[in-house]
Formats: C-alpha cells, structure tokens, sequence
C-alpha cells in the first residue's frame, strides 16, 4: 500500500520530498501529496517526516 499523508498534521516541511527515493512525493497547496502509481512502498518518507504525518497501511 502506498504512503498516505495526514493533511492535519503536515506542515509542509518538504523533508519527504527530498528524501523519496523514487520522486514520488511532491507538494500541494503546501502539504504533501503520494503519487501512488509512483510509491514504491519502501518507507522512507515515515521515518523523515518530522511530524509523523506520514504512515504506511
């Protein structure tokens, strides 16, 4: 399953984004956004997000 962003808890800090190693997040009215065709389910954006916004199902 891919990466799902909490929109309430998002900030906006960009870290995720720089560390997906397949580019699959990018931003949105400030928040981040999972291309799930793009997600490679390998969890790397939950361990950097700072504010644990970030889960995987």
């Amino acid at each position: 399953m891919p990466a799902k962003v909490d929109v309430e808890k998002c900030t906006g800090c960009e870290t995720c984004v720089g560390d997906c190693p397949n580019e699959a997040i990018s931003m949105a009215s400030e928040k981040a956004v999972v291309d799930d065709e793009a997600c490679i389910d390998c969890g790397v954006c939950v361990d950097s997000c700072p504010e644990e916004a970030i889960t995987m199902e």
